[in-house]
């Protein structure tokens, strides 16, 4: 016998939405996704530890450019904030914002889906390049470095070039907006992305592998805020300067698997085909761990999300909701949830810490009495207690770089550097080729 769809309980169930187990019909499906995002957008959780409800994301009238590649996430989106804006009249100009990296074969394929999607939703789209904002293609690093990595140096491969001027592209392309006239509204920018729960579960996971705790505070937060570079001289470039948008992601909530069933019932055009260079990217070594982990427990995306969090906000010394230069993969959304601890004592109070990150206690039915709690105070070098929450020494302190005015923690930010890492190496080859 068929099932009945368990919402509007007339039309035949023809979804299992992976995040409920819920069976929906597909009119049902669309509309409950769409209603999930817009509940997200309109009341955000909090910040960690914040009792203060959070503003929406995205007041009316105000500006949105998305980062559109041409993939399923950017697409449902796009399409997604497109119907919201149309139903609920929020008067948002949106646009398309593309990075276009320079790989032959797929981000040129890549952005033919973006201007069918534009052309579809009636929005406006701009491209920036790698080449007019660095002066390089991937093509061109990958020919210059090699597909494996810097082998000479030990610096990484293309994804680590790709993915840090990627980031810091995003932000230029908002400038230029800014810059340039004919894009309409007049409120202030926000820049969004189609980062989903996966995403966030494999960024947790890598910064775990990788024992970089500070970035899982930042990786696990549903909005961003990239502040002003302080005033500092620097020399001028070729291209508008940073702008400071708010980053958020809508998609935070939502698993890939249900995107991937919006955009089929929605017939939206997308680019499937994986990015030439990413089969060696650390990424796909982490995917494939919480894949396999996902086949025992769907639950584990999520999991690995709320767990990041939690311990993302117990670093000493992290800023929580800002975003640094040099984040490259590392960055995304979180999952979010309403489930709940059962038990007394400890129990209670890690119920209490979790929904003051914003992201709902959890469904584990299981209380051990023989868990450590985390110390209130740590140890520093002295000896003397540190209050948890507190800058140690040696935390990041964010200046301006001496040579774009983007936001580092170091002299010079990591984009420059690459920059110039294969710079030095054109130089020396064509010196030698004179020789």
């Amino acid at each position: 016998m068929p099932s009945i769809c368990a919402f509007c309980t007339t039309n035949r169930a023809t979804i299992l939405r992976p995040s409920t187990r819920s069976r929906l019909c597909t009119p049902c499906f669309i509309s409950a996704l769409e209603r999930e995002v817009h509940e997200l957008i309109t009341s955000p959780p909090p910040s960690p530890f914040s009792k203060t409800p959070s503003p929406p994301l995205y007041p009316p009238n105000c500006r949105i450019a998305i980062g559109a590649s041409g993939g399923k996430d950017s697409t449902v989106l796009a399409s997604i904030l497109h119907a919201l804006n149309d139903r609920y009249k929020y008067n948002w100009t949106l646009c398309l914002l593309s990075i276009d990296e320079g790989i032959t074969g797929y981000r040129d394929d890549s952005l033919k889906a973006v201007g069918q999607l534009g052309e579809r939703l009636g929005l406006q789209w701009r491209v920036v390049g790698f080449g007019e904002l660095y002066g390089w293609t991937m093509d061109g690093v990958v020919k210059e470095r090699g597909r494996e990595g810097v082998k000479k140096g030990g610096k990484g491969g293309s994804c680590s070039y790709c993915g840090v001027w990627r980031r810091q592209a995003l932000d230029r392309g908002v400038g230029v907006l800014e810059a340039e006239e004919g894009w309409g509204g007049e409120g202030p920018w926000r820049l969004v992305t189609g980062h989903n729960a996966d995403d966030v579960a494999e960024t947790v996971m890598m910064n775990l592998l990788r024992g970089d705790s500070p970035r899982l505070s930042r990786c696990t937060q549903i909005s961003t805020l990239t502040p002003p570079p302080p005033s500092q001289s620097h020399p001028p470039t070729s291209t508008p300067l940073f702008s400071t948008p708010q980053r958020s992601k809508p998609l935070l909530q939502t698993f890939e698997k249900e995107i991937v069933l919006y955009a089929h019932h929605r017939r939206l055009p997308y680019f499937s085909t994986e990015c030439i260079y990413s089969p060696d990217a650390f990424r796909g070594s982490a995917r494939a761990l919480i894949k396999n982990l996902e086949r025992v427990r769907p639950q584990a995306v999520l999991d690995l999300v709320r767990g990041g969090a939690v311990l993302g906000a117990c670093v000493p010394g992290v800023d929580l909701g800002r975003c640094a230069e040099g984040e490259g993969e590392g960055f995304g959304g979180c999952g979010g949830g309403e489930e709940k601890v059962e038990g007394d004592g400890e129990g209670k109070e890690v119920e209490i810490t979790m929904e003051g990150l914003g992201i709902g206690p959890t469904k584990s039915r299981e209380t051990r009495a023989d868990v450590v709690p985390l110390p209130a105070r740590l140890k520093g070098k002295s000896g003397k207690g540190v209050a948890a929450g507190k800058p140690l020494a040696g935390a990041q302190k964010l200046a301006a770089c001496e040579r774009c005015g983007y936001l580092t923690s170091q002299r010079v930010c990591k984009a420059c550097v690459l920059v110039e890492e294969l710079n030095r190496g054109r130089a020396k080859v064509e010196v030698d080729g004179e020789k």
